[in-house]
């Protein structure tokens, strides 16, 4: 009995040496400077505050001379605004519909004003991606290999949005499911955006950033952000909102990527990506026609 109370002891004795030492363990320090930024960047992305981490990472990635985290910032603006792009183009091509299909002058006030607020988010969107294509290509290269350096975002987007086939229909959605399915399709353009560039689906696109980060080959991010530039350059349409400068000027910073990403292809060819990047290349000839 006094050997196994003398053990006993020993082992509490330990185990509050432990503690005590744990507790008076040197906090970690705060990152500062652009380290700082990007770290509030990022958390704001995992908090789906994407709005916030467009606003930390801006000065990072206007930074002259870059710094370290000047490249991992455009690579998360780049998501951003293509997560963007989609969830408001998708928004307002529904309030389109919607206004063409009800009867209701109400409902079409509504939508009408849905439609082109929509719109001009998205317009907004697509221009900053251009703005961060033009920092990742301005001197005509891109690095054979990026980071994409974020966590996954803690609140998972939607798949589908219930609401915009209702409104696609000319039926009314009260204002505070408007808002609500705002709010979602942002967050489900986020993901599909997390999809596309990591070449795969939302699944793919977690489990690569389970660590909080994931290399992104340059060809694969340039065909990537080429398509999305595409995407954007159609806002712009003569179906849209009929701008034909901002047109031609998405359509010029796809050129430059297009061009950037053929010249790491012609160090390490790969025929289907040259062929999907001729294929991006003839989109844009295409989008051009209708400025």
């Amino acid at each position: 009995m006094p050997e196994f109370r003398r053990n006993r002891g020993l082992l509490i004795l330990a185990l509050l040496t432990s503690l005590l030492a744990a507790s008076c363990s040197a906090p970690v320090p705060r990152p500062t400077g652009p380290a700082a930024d990007y770290e509030d960047a990022k958390d704001m992305f995992k908090r789906g505050r994407f709005d916030r981490a467009l606003d930390f990472s801006y000065g990072l990635s206007t930074s002259n001379p870059p710094t370290n985290f000047t490249e991992r910032a455009r690579v998360l603006r780049a998501v951003v605004f293509t997560g963007q792009l989609k969830g408001t183009k998708e928004l307002a091509e529904a309030y389109s519909k919607g206004t063409d299909e009800t009867k209701n002058p109400h409902f079409k006030a509504v939508y009408g004003s849905q439609r082109h607020d929509n719109f001009e988010y998205a317009a907004k969107a697509a221009l900053g991606l251009a703005e961060t294509a033009h920092q990742l290509v301005a001197d005509g290269t891109l690095p054979k290999e990026l980071t994409l350096e974020a966590s996954y975002p803690t609140t998972e987007g939607p798949l589908g949005l219930p609401a915009l086939q209702h409104i696609e229909e000319g039926g009314w959605v009260e204002p505070d499911e408007q808002d609500s399915t705002a709010a979602d399709a942002l967050r489900k353009g986020v993901d599909e955006a997390l999809a596309d560039v990591v070449a795969g689906d939302r699944a793919k696109a977690r489990s690569a950033l389970t660590n909080g980060s994931t290399k992104l080959e340059g060809v694969d991010f340039g065909i990537f952000l080429g398509k999305q530039l595409a995407e954007g350059a159609t806002v712009f349409d003569k179906k849209h909102s009929r701008d034909s400068m901002k047109l031609k000027t998405m359509c010029s910073e796809g050129d430059e990527v297009i061009k950037a990403t053929l010249a790491l292809l012609k160090d390490n060819p790969d025929k289907d990506k040259q062929q999907e990047v001729k294929k991006l290349q003839d989109r844009f000839k295409t989008i051009l026609k209708n400025t």
